[in-house]
């Protein structure tokens, strides 16, 4: 009969070499372990806080989750929009409607997409598109009086010239049927002559925007290129709005509108463009109204730009 002491030394002994035989059945490959551990610090970090992932796809070459955990995917970038603008709009009163595009990826946040606002001076950029789409359709370029306007409509945001040109696409009806070729479906030309009060979304507003960026819009690249050019070398004093989202060094297109309405005078500040921020390059628009003044209004725009940019910029590292 075996003693306790050679009993204890065979168990020992069978022990050792059965976690030697099934090593990667006890202790999972390193890679395993690493993946695992990156998976526990990503739900434990929250959205936000690293910058590496975009819109819930790990980065090239990120460690993946073991199969056995349970994989925790960042917010929508609805979502996070939303929280991103939660500061912005507290104690808010009047409306805000905020959406982006990175153009690298196609993924787009938006927070109210669907309300109808007064666009006031930003159906100048949707009024130049139309008068370029048309003359583009019966093989003609941009003459020399209409450049002339053109660049006083979206560099001075000059209204006479914006009337002009106005009158030339048809008024509204010829806006209309411009908008149904560029896909703004969410459009309403303003009533007569108030081109100002034309109403849009900022779905169509992001959608107008695609329409100067990609080449896939109806637009050609030597129109796109010709507004954006504009869009680009607006006067200082209108330079602000979505801009506040741009890396410096940069050259930010824009189109500003602002007008005072209704019995008390409330604003309605709205800001469109494309910027570069850290390399990524982003197609913004913030619409807004019932703002007490015209200085309040632009501060708001300007933040909500900040935190729509951080809704498709921010992201997560997974620790190698």
């Amino acid at each position: 009969m075996r003693t306790a002491a050679s009993l204890r030394r065979a168990i020992a002994v069978t022990t050792v070499s059965f976690l030697a035989a099934n090593a990667a059945l006890v202790f999972p490959p390193r890679a395993v372990w690493r993946a695992h551990d990156a998976a526990s610090h990503f739900a434990a970090s929250g959205p936000g806080t690293h910058d590496c992932v975009r819109a819930g796809r790990p980065a090239p070459g990120a460690p993946q989750p073991a199969a056995r955990g349970s994989p925790v995917d960042p917010p929508a970038p609805d979502a996070r929009l939303a929280a991103a603008l939660t500061h912005v709009l507290r104690d808010r009163a009047g409306r805000v409607a905020v959406g982006v595009t990175d153009q690298a990826t196609g993924v787009t946040a938006i927070y109210h997409g669907t309300e109808s606002f007064d666009t006031a001076s930003i159906v100048k950029a949707d009024i130049l598109a139309v008068l370029l789409l048309r003359l583009q359709h019966v093989g003609a370029s941009i003459g020399a009086a209409d450049r002339q306007l053109a660049a006083l409509m979206i560099e001075d945001s000059d209204n006479a010239a914006a009337s002009a040109l106005w009158n030339a696409v048809g008024e509204g009806p010829g806006l209309e049927t411009g908008n149904a070729v560029l896909g703004l479906k969410q459009t309403v030309p303003g009533p007569g002559g108030y081109w100002g009060l034309t109403t849009t979304t900022v779905t169509d507003q992001l959608r107008l925007l695609a329409d100067l960026t990609s080449a896939r819009s109806p637009l050609s690249a030597a129109a796109r290129g010709y507004e954006l050019s504009l869009m680009r070398d607006v006067e200082a004093g209108q330079n602000w709005g979505v801009t506040r989202g741009a890396s410096t060094r940069t050259r930010p297109a824009v189109k500003n509108g602002w007008l005072p309405v209704g019995p008390r005078g409330l604003w309605v500040i709205n800001s469109i463009g494309v910027i570069s921020h850290a390399g990524q390059q982003l197609a913004i628009a913030v619409l807004s109204d019932g703002n007490r003044s015209q200085s309040a209004g632009i501060s708001l725009v300007q933040a909500a730009a900040t935190a729509a940019v951080s809704a498709v910029a921010a992201a997560w590292v997974i620790e190698p």
